[in-house]
């Protein structure tokens, strides 16, 4: 499963919405942009088992990268922009990257990574134009989005956050398939565990650098279904989307949940929460007393 199965069935139906301006990206558009993506990728010499870098804000064209790799058959490390510059360019390093790519939003730390990157690394920036940078804009409006023959799928090497020492990426094995091959754990987790389909909405207020979010939202677009992405965590605005987009299915951390009951009771009771069915939190754990708030105001769906 992957979204490029649904552009003949549903290809103006959104994969991604900004939560903040409801710019959206179709799954045909997303299934041209990634093609695109992998021809640039491909006539840069990267091969199946190379590593792409990115440095990018919650921007939906992190989406059209991230397919672009899957079906490339290389691992992409999406890189923590708060990082410092020396510790970007050491993830970039240490995963041996051959192209990083950087959104244009983060000029500055794009400005220091550049002098800090060794020379060989191809660098390629999104969303405008950066000194020292490619544009990949322009190079992949000059692609076919034929796709290539040949479309094995990547995988994403993450990093740990480095808390008792310098980040450790984690690896796995690249599977032996085709892009539109079934197989992918994460996405039959979804489908089979949190009953997730192409009817769903789902709502991510996290980083895409993080695995979980990253891979969740790829997971859903992998079943047909839509992701809203908020550009940051803010209480308010995560339940004024939960109502204007009916969202469905919902990513958080504890921390988020102790924000959200720190609203004023009268702003919580402003917004409809009925179109929401599942609401998963990780990442650290949920104290007893926080989860039960939650289960008291949005119902046992957590």
């Amino acid at each position: 499963m992957y979204p490029g199965a649904y552009v003949a069935t549903n290809p103006d139906k959104a994969a991604v919405i900004v939560a903040e301006t409801g710019e959206a990206v179709t799954f045909a558009q997303l299934e041209s942009n990634s093609i695109r993506i992998a021809r640039v990728l491909h006539g840069l010499g990267l091969r199946r088992g190379d590593n792409l870098a990115v440095l990018a804000t919650n921007n939906v064209q992190v989406f059209d990268i991230y397919w672009a790799a899957m079906r490339s058959g290389v691992y992409l490390t999406m890189v923590n922009w708060h990082l410092t510059a020396p510790e970007g360019a050491y993830v970039v390093e240490d995963c041996e990257a051959k192209v990083v790519i950087v959104d244009a939003a983060l000029s500055e730390l794009a400005a220091t990574l550049s002098e800090l990157v060794p020379r060989q690394v191809t660098r390629l920036s999104f969303g405008g134009q950066l000194d020292g940078y490619d544009s990949l804009d322009r190079a992949a409006d000059m692609e076919s989005d034929v796709p290539l023959p040949d479309q094995p799928r990547g995988a994403d090497m993450l990093y740990s956050s480095g808390t008792t020492g310098r980040p450790k990426g984690i690896k796995p094995a690249l599977p032996n398939r085709q892009i539109q091959d079934p197989g992918d754990q994460m996405t039959a987790m979804n489908q089979s565990v949190w009953g997730v389909t192409e009817d769903d909405i789902y709502l991510s207020p996290a980083p895409l650098y993080h695995a979980a979010p990253l891979r969740t939202c790829a997971s859903v677009q992998a079943l047909g279904g839509t992701v809203v992405v908020m550009n940051r965590f803010d209480p308010e605005k995560a339940l004024e989307y939960i109502e204007r987009y009916r969202i469905t299915y919902s990513q958080w951390v504890p921390t988020m949940f102790v924000r959200l009951l720190k609203l004023p009771q009268e702003t919580r009771d402003r917004y409809d929460m009925s179109s929401l069915r599942l609401a998963v939190h990780a990442a650290a754990p949920c104290p007893v007393d926080v989860k039960r708030k939650m289960i008291d105001w949005w119902g046992p769906i957590l």
